[in-house]
């Protein structure tokens, strides 16, 4: 009895395995699910790296949004400010600035992507290109739940400009 419940489970967990790779090799991912079952190739896709795109991918646009951003022409940029500081703030507050900046140069200014230095901050840059001498607006959401006394927190931002790298930084004294 025991080897017969040993068969049938070897047997499940091999089936179960075998769709496993099958679908991964149809490509049948959230990606195709999101085609078939929502009417269409409009949306949010992920790729394998993690990249986040947004719209209708075609195979043309499967570079990364790095590998495109570092093939543009260089250009330059400049912040408003790089610093912001909130002040004293109650715990558990979701605190928003918004860091102006414009692009000084002579050719469109894309932002490839920001590093952070903890996931409980989000900057939200714009998907698109600047123009030459057009303002852009990098928004830093600050989640101080779980957090107290003085914070630091910097984003990095990457981009077509030179110096291609660019930190900005926001602080705030959790009380």
């Amino acid at each position: 009895m025991e080897k017969n419940y040993r068969a049938i489970l070897l047997t499940i967990l091999t089936l179960s395995t075998f769709t496993l790779v099958i679908i991964e090799l149809t490509g049948v991912s959230r990606n195709a699910l999101f085609r078939r079952f929502k009417g269409g190739g409009e949306g949010i896709f992920y790729s394998k790296d993690g990249e986040t795109y947004r719209g209708e991918i075609y195979p043309e646009q499967t570079l990364t949004r790095t590998q495109r951003v570092a093939a543009m022409a260089k250009t330059t940029m400049q912040f408003y400010e790089t610093k912001y500081n909130f002040g004293k703030q109650p715990e558990g507050k979701v605190l928003k600035h918004t860091f102006r900046f414009k692009n000084t140069g002579f050719h469109p200014l894309m932002i490839a992507k920001t590093d952070v230095t903890c996931g409980c901050t989000v900057p939200n840059f714009p998907e698109g290109t600047i123009a030459p001498g057009n303002d852009g607006d990098l928004t830093v959401v600050f989640n101080t739940a779980g957090k107290s006394g003085i914070q630091q927190k910097n984003i990095i931002v990457h981009s077509n400009a030179l110096p291609e790298a660019v930190s900005i930084g926001i602080e705030a004294d959790i009380r």
